[in-house]
């Protein structure tokens, strides 16, 4: 199952990914910006769950297993560059902007922010073509939600 979708975004060009590739790369993002200060808490975990369950339209059991099949995922795909150009190819710019506040989330979700969260949420959001400013705004809506 992940195989295909890892060569998907492994090729040179990715091949535009479908809805349910999409889904499992963007919570794969998710789970690797959870995962990046070498801590994934459940509190992290939750939030994931709860994030998917609100963006696709799932049950809480849904969702907990889509994170389970993106966290499987997150451990065999090479880097953070092909997530994002994957979900970047599908997600129209103001969705991308949903999808910082997404990391956003998840970065805040243990009330402490860990400069290599950090660092890969800036990348990710550069990769997406979001802009400093608007991931910035999307931080400070974060942290006023929190």
């Amino acid at each position: 199952m992940f195989k295909d979708l890892l060569n998907k975004l492994l090729q040179p060009v990715p091949t535009t990914l479908g809805p349910q590739d999409a889904r499992l790369a963007l919570t794969a993002l998710l789970v690797r910006i959870a995962r990046s200060d070498h801590d994934y808490a459940d509190v992290e975990q939750d939030r994931i769950d709860r994030i998917t369950a609100a963006r696709y339209g799932l049950d809480l059991g849904e969702a907990t297993l889509l994170r389970e099949q993106a966290e499987a995922m997150e451990a065999e795909a090479p880097d953070t560059v092909r997530f994002t150009r994957a979900i970047k190819d599908v997600v129209a710019y103001e969705d991308r902007i949903a999808v910082v506040e997404a990391l956003w989330q998840v970065v805040l979700a243990d009330g402490q922010r860990d400069d290599s969260e950090d660092a890969i949420l800036r990348l990710s959001a550069n990769l997406l073509g979001v802009s400093d400013r608007d991931s910035a705004l999307a931080r400070q809506r974060m942290e006023q939600a929190q």
